[in-house]
């Protein structure tokens, strides 16, 4: 097989989302890809640059996926919903143990990936306000400053706390509810309609 740094970066996100970080070594790395370890340093100094390198990775994959959903056929409200499924999905395939192999292993590639993830989302919902206000679907006089920080602030509490089981913060439903609150909060009549069409198509595609 011919080997390049995409390649390598491929499988370790799939062995990451799997396994967590800390139990796969460089010498399962190079084993399960069928190379020397002397090839697989070729690419990576060491497993510190591995991690870094497929953070790096990760967070271009996300980025990509999200552009997907910025679609000029989605409007404002369902376009949450679409990003919201994504953002779902990907916690749901993800093994826990790696974002807790990162924050206690790897502090440094974790201080990275909590603030692309901070920035990103801010950045979102702020062009999100800004296209829902445009199309009649949330309330012109909004801050949305103010509103996309408080999204945020939400989204991380719910990432950062125990309150919740690992089956409700992996629940779409949870998802979900957090979306809606939201919206309901930003949303005009004319949000509020599609909202409810939206949250009866998820609950429709869930039961079939």
């Amino acid at each position: 097989m011919n080997i390049d740094l995409q390649i390598i970066l491929m499988k370790v996100r799939e062995w990451y989302m799997k396994y967590g970080i800390k139990s796969i070594t460089m010498d399962d790395v190079a084993r399960e890809l069928g190379i020397s370890k002397k090839t697989l340093y070729r690419f990576v100094s060491d497993k510190d640059d591995l991690v870094g390198k497929y953070l790096d990775y990760e967070i271009e994959i996300r980025q990509k996926e999200i552009c997907k959903c910025l679609s000029t056929e989605f409007n404002a409200i369902e376009e949450l919903f679409e990003i919201t499924v994504f953002m779902n999905r990907i916690i749901r395939t993800q093994n826990p143990a790696t974002e807790h192999d990162l924050e206690k292993y790897y502090p440094h590639h974790y201080e990275k990936i909590v603030k692309a993830r901070r920035s990103g989302v801010y950045n979102y919902i702020l062009l999100n306000l800004k296209k829902g206000k445009e199309e009649g679907l949330y309330r012109a006089e909004m801050n949305d400053e103010i509103i996309a920080k408080l999204y945020l602030s939400r989204s991380e509490s719910i990432h950062s706390n125990d309150l919740f089981t690992v089956e409700e913060f992996t629940s779409l439903k949870l998802f979900t509810e957090l979306l809606t609150y939201h919206i309901r909060g930003i949303a005009t009549e004319k949000g509020i309609i599609v909202l409810e069409r939206k949250i009866k198509e998820l609950e429709t595609n869930n039961i079939n």
